[in-house]
């Protein structure tokens, strides 16, 4: 496939224009200036008048089971993860659990997501076959606790949850664009020998450990009470933290936490609008240690799966904040937000050369619509991405080479069939 004068962000957020891209089978293949790549015989090409093509964003933490509690969790109190979400996730069946995939694949689809992180739930077989439908790239797990307390729908102890961490990793790691993590839902859900034998399982695989961290004041306060000691310095002293662990949230973490997870290369998403009602991570600490920071939604029930909303809900968060405070208008710019949703969440996906348009990269891309009065002319394009590009200026997406959508229709997934199980979803609600 041959693109044709058509505008790309380079792997330094820049917009490079006026160029031919030619893609073979699942990879860039070479880049040239615009009329120095002669099309082969029969090869497709496509015109690039008009469009900006760039690397397709990573949601590196949501939820799909949680995908149809939309309007749910707004404006709630106290830990809502406890008080809703889990409750919810307690009644799923598989044919909830597949709308649910199903509706979660379409959004990110149409938001320019073509890889993300899974935290976790219940009925994961039946999410894990809709995403591999669905081409899109991911990282999925196993909701991990035993907690004796849960509803018994989910009660799990250790040997029953490694063996479902288990059977779903024999199953699905590495079936078509599919990865599979380990997870452990919340350190005061899960007890210390389960912790340590998730660990190890994960260990043993490579595979990643996911983590809901320092999220709410109650838990981290919680956890002093219970191991008398803060929750990333419980985790080290059971030498856990390591280069494959991902802490969801992080958000209220103080000096020490942050120096071990600099020490142990741990990895930290944030997640802006799920965040700003709980509180805010002490991002220029952070930043200066030099943690890979990525950039997740928190699912669909905290305000949709749009990492361009992510992006701009999170600069106004830290510059309204810290910038102000520390009178640096430079805190967080447009460049860092566009690595934190691409660079960084799709160093999570465990692929080589995955995440920049570089002749031998993966084709995993999304195609914008740029030639449209809210995004045209730009003094600055990339600064015109981050404030006002929004979902529906997505035309084409495409992972590993294989387009997912095309002129914004979806080619992997029948979506008329799916809404008319969402409309029949809500009218038993």
């Amino acid at each position: 496939m041959l693109l044709q004068e058509i505008a790309y962000l380079d792997e330094t957020m820049e917009v490079k224009e006026h160029q031919d891209i030619r893609i073979q089978d699942t990879c860039i293949h070479e880049i040239a200036n615009h009329g120095c790549l002669t099309p082969y015989p029969k090869e497709e090409c496509l015109s690039g008048k008009g469009l900006l093509v760039m690397p397709g964003l990573c949601d590196a933490h949501m939820h799909t089971g949680q995908q149809l509690l939309k309007g749910c969790v707004l404006d709630a109190s106290g830990m809502i993860w406890k008080d809703i979400m889990l409750p919810f996730e307690s009644t799923l069946t598989d044919e909830i659990m597949q709308l649910n995939a199903e509706l979660a694949a379409l959004e990110m689809i149409r938001n320019g997501t073509t890889s993300f992180l899974d935290a976790g739930s219940y009925h994961m077989d039946a999410a894990a076959k809709i995403y591999a439908q669905s081409g899109l790239r991911a990282q999925l797990t196993c909701s991990t606790m035993d907690d004796a307390s849960l509803p018994i729908q989910i009660q799990d102890d250790v040997e029953s949850a490694l063996a479902k961490n288990d059977a779903f990793y024999d199953t699905w790691h590495q079936k078509g664009n599919l990865k599979v993590s380990y997870s452990l839902r919340t350190l005061l859900s899960v007890s210390e020998r389960l912790i340590k034998e998730i660990h190890a399982h994960a260990k043993a695989r490579n595979a990643l450990l996911q983590v809901h961290m320092n999220e709410y004041e109650q838990e981290v306060h919680a956890v002093i009470a219970k191991y008398g000691m803060r929750p990333y310095t419980y985790l080290d002293q059971l030498k856990i933290l390591d280069e494959r662990f991902v802490g969801a949230h992080s958000l209220i973490v103080d000096v020490e936490e942050i120096s071990l997870m600099q020490k142990h290369h741990t990895h930290v998403v944030l997640c802006p609008f799920s965040n700003s009602a709980k509180a805010l991570a002490p991002y220029p600490t952070l930043k200066k240690q030099g943690l890979l920071l990525a950039l997740g939604s928190d699912g669909s029930a905290h305000g949709g799966l749009s990492l361009w909303n992510e992006m701009r809900q999170l600069r106004c968060m830290i510059h309204v904040t810290h910038g102000i405070a520390n009178h640096d208008r430079h805190i967080l710019s447009a460049k860092e937000l566009l690595h934190m949703a691409i660079t960084n969440g799709t160093a999570l996906m465990q692929e080589k050369n995955l995440g920049c348009i570089k002749p031998g990269y993966l084709a995993d891309l999304i195609f914008l619509n740029i030639h449209q009065p809210h995004l045209y002319p730009s003094g600055n394009l990339t600064n015109t991405l981050v404030e006002c590009v929004e979902g529906h200026d997505v035309l084409h997406s495409m992972v590993n080479g294989k387009w997912l959508m095309k002129d914004h229709k979806i080619l992997t997934l029948d979506e008329k069939a799916i809404f008319q199980k969402a409309v029949a979803f809500q009218r038993k609600s």
